[in-house]
């Protein structure tokens, strides 16, 4: 890595991993709080599920405040609405009020994803953008991992500790953002397509996207709570989540690289038909067996992977002017995935009990699978392109980070796959940042 890469990009970096060590054990500390107030599954759900609307609401509407008062007043409105919010949860118990105090959570922190992402825009050009990536996933999972790790330690300290200590950070990551140079990234609105749209053009990447949305959002709202339901402490579902993340980091690589050298609709449905057999799995291990994490580790990595394998599968046939209205639109589809999951499996968890988690991620795993292979049969397998980009869910404005010179030139060497886009819109790019 070299010197001045690390140099643009040390500041924004820093204020995301501060930012993302104490909200990222939040929402497991959420679910396991109210599932000690004896809330049941599907209050747990609504709960979880205002978190994951608000993250919606934000990355449609956020970018209009950046736009208005400028990068860094509006990160350090949301990063002291995210210590505001914790610091409240920290102070009483209350579904309806935890309701509210997480949609607003979840809207200010895609706002800060959002302040980040613009800054990494204006660190560098698209020759660096892949290391950018690289780095960003990094900070962000590295610390979820960490968070997730020492939330058994910080439960220890009593009650109120872990909301104090995650406000705390939220309100210090500010520090590294406010010595950035006083030069904002333009931003630009730009339409994502729309559902219909996204159908015709690449059906199985929808389907990807919303499902991986669903199952993503049901690890982290939904799992602590079976984890809590089988037996286990806080300090430990602190540590079987830290296995969950670890596995969506490390098993991003390996898996895209694979798609990269095969057909990725089979790919989705390797991963699909793991994620069926590792739920049946993990529902006939005990609570105490040393397969547990590693059944965990790969789930992660199972239901991590196959959002970006999906995107990247849209990728391979969108025209380049129509690639970041396209990511953006498959961002939203994932983002509504995620909102709907709690609602959608919380009941379930209620009517057959913690095991209900596990039979619908197989169910929602399985639906995908018999989509993949209906699809395989109507369409053959094109040749893909576009490079496979390991990523997590981003803002719109993220959109630009995975848009490299490599995708764009493939897309236009194969004119073919766009030939479904002829009603696409035509959209300038989003992004595009001023100079410094």
């Amino acid at each position: 890595m070299s010197v001045r890469l690390l140099g643009m990009a040390l500041a924004p970096l820093l204020g995301l991993f501060i930012v993302a060590l104490g909200n990222g054990f939040l929402s497991s500390l959420t679910t396991l709080r109210l599932g000690e107030a004896g809330e049941s599954a599907t209050m747990i759900g609504l709960v979880a599920s205002a978190y994951f609307l608000g993250l919606t609401l934000g990355a449609m509407f956020n970018d209009r405040l950046i736009l208005r008062i400028g990068h860094i007043r509006a990160y350090t409105c949301f990063a002291s609405l995210i210590a505001a919010t914790i610091l409240l949860q920290g102070l009483f118990v209350d579904t309806w009020g935890w309701m509210v105090l997480r949609l607003i959570n979840g809207w200010a922190t895609v706002g800060v994803f959002l302040v980040i992402e613009s800054w990494m825009l204006l660190a560098g050009d698209a020759k660096i953008r892949g290391r950018l990536l690289a780095l960003y996933m990094i900070a962000l999972y590295g610390a979820g991992v960490l968070g997730q790790a020492f939330l058994g330690e910080l439960a220890g300290w009593g009650d109120t500790a872990p909301f104090m200590v995650a406000a705390m950070l939220a309100s210090l990551s500010i520090l590294p953002i406010g010595v950035l140079p006083r030069a904002s990234p333009l931003l630009e609105q730009v339409e994502p397509l729309k559902p219909r749209q996204l159908l015709s053009v690449t059906p199985s990447g929808l389907v990807g996207c919303f499902g991986s949305g669903v199952a993503i959002a049901a690890v982290y709202s939904l799992l602590p709570l079976y984890l809590q339901r089988i037996g286990l402490d806080t300090g430990e579902v602190g540590s079987m989540m830290a296995w969950v993340i670890l596995g969506a980091m490390l098993l991003q690589y390996p898996v895209g690289r694979w798609s990269d050298r095969t057909d990725r609709q089979d790919v989705l449905i390797v991963l699909g038909t793991l994620c069926v057999l590792l739920s049946v799995l993990i529902l006939l291990l005990p609570s105490s067996s040393e397969l547990l994490p590693v059944a965990l580790f790969l789930l992660g990595g199972g239901v991590f992977a196959v959002y970006p394998v999906a995107v990247s599968h849209a990728a391979d046939r969108a025209p380049a002017d129509a690639i970041v209205p396209m990511i953006q639109g498959m961002l939203l589809i994932n983002s509504l995935g995620s909102a709907l999951a709690p609602l959608m499996i919380a009941p379930t968890m209620t009517v057959y009990g913690e095991a209900g988690l596990f039979w619908a991620f197989a169910v929602i795993n399985l639906s995908m699978v018999s989509f993949f292979l209906w699809r395989r049969g109507k369409r053959p397998a094109p040749e893909h392109p576009a490079p496979f980009a390991p990523s997590a869910t981003f803002s719109p404005t993220g959109a630009e980070l995975r848009v490299t010179e490599e995708l764009i030139h493939a897309a236009h060497e194969h004119p073919t796959m766009a030939d479904t886009h002829a009603d696409a819109p035509q959209p300038a790019t989003a992004g595009k940042a001023s100079e410094a």
